[in-house]
């Protein structure tokens, strides 16, 4: 059975982000993901935590001026100091939260670097990452995200994300299987589950069309949910949807599928 993590960035948003830990504890769900929690200091989180009895199971490495529409840049030549020492800031905040893993976004293409400079230059900084976490016990995930909903974005496709773990060369780096952007780039969900799931180490959903939630779309999650739990995955599956109509109503599907929380 899935074991489901509430995504406090996409959900509960009619209340303030502090807000919804409480909000998903009181919905039933004991773990938790989000974009990023740099905004606030670490013993702040920790204590909303403990507080709600929540594990906090993702975030992302920090992905610069993300209101500004950056979405990573771990492929900038330019930036690569930035990057160390994001990887460390978000090391800090995963020991102190008791986060097991973090997320590398890749970014948006570079204009001026050709691509070749840009794939190495994630190689050398998803590796650096990852040397980084293995010393801490922590393991790293690269996310391919289909390029209709960042244009640009470097990392796309399945193939893409497991040559990176290759050339990386490091045993502690997965896949984030994002069910919504992989059916958006390339479909092949049930393919790529089988094929790669000792290489997937995050799953998340959505229904596609609209990133609402699983039963709103053309994706036959009861399917999926049954590939996932007969794969032996035993990861969580992060909810990352627009909820429609809110948040609460959004959770029907859950018991539907024949599943709790």
């Amino acid at each position: 059975m899935p074991k489901f993590a509430a995504n406090l960035t996409m959900l509960f948003t009619d209340v303030q982000f502090m807000q919804r830990f409480e909000a998903a504890r009181d919905a039933g769900f004991s773990a938790i993901e989000y974009l990023f929690p740099y905004e606030f200091e670490a013993v702040e989180l920790k204590a909303k935590l403990e507080q709600n009895r929540l594990t906090q199971v993702l975030f992302n490495l920090p992905a610069g001026k993300w209101d500004e529409g950056e979405r990573g840049f771990a492929v900038n030549p330019e930036r690569v100091d930035e990057f160390r020492a994001g990887v460390a800031k978000a090391v800090d905040y995963a020991l102190k939260l008791g986060v097991g893993g973090l997320n590398c976004l890749a970014g948006k293409r570079i204009p001026g670097y050709d691509d070749d400079k840009q794939w190495s230059t994630l190689v050398g900084n998803v590796r650096y990452a990852a040397k980084v976490l293995q010393e801490n016990g922590l393991r790293l995930v690269v996310e391919p995200i289909n390029h209709f909903d960042i244009p640009g974005f470097f990392l796309n496709r399945m193939d893409q994300a497991l040559k990176l773990i290759d050339d990386a060369g490091m045993p502690n780096v997965f896949v984030q299987f994002d069910v919504y952007h992989t059916q958006r780039e390339e479909g092949e969900l049930t393919v790529n589950l089988r094929k790669n799931i000792d290489k997937i180490g995050h799953i998340q959903v959505a229904d596609n069309p609209g990133r609402h939630q699983p039963g709103t779309g053309e994706i036959n999650y009861p399917f999926i949910f049954k590939e996932i739990d007969a794969s032996g995955y035993r990861g969580h599956v992060g909810l990352e949807y627009v909820p429609v109509p809110d948040s609460k109503s959004s959770f029907a599907w859950i018991t539907e599928f024949g599943y709790k929380l």
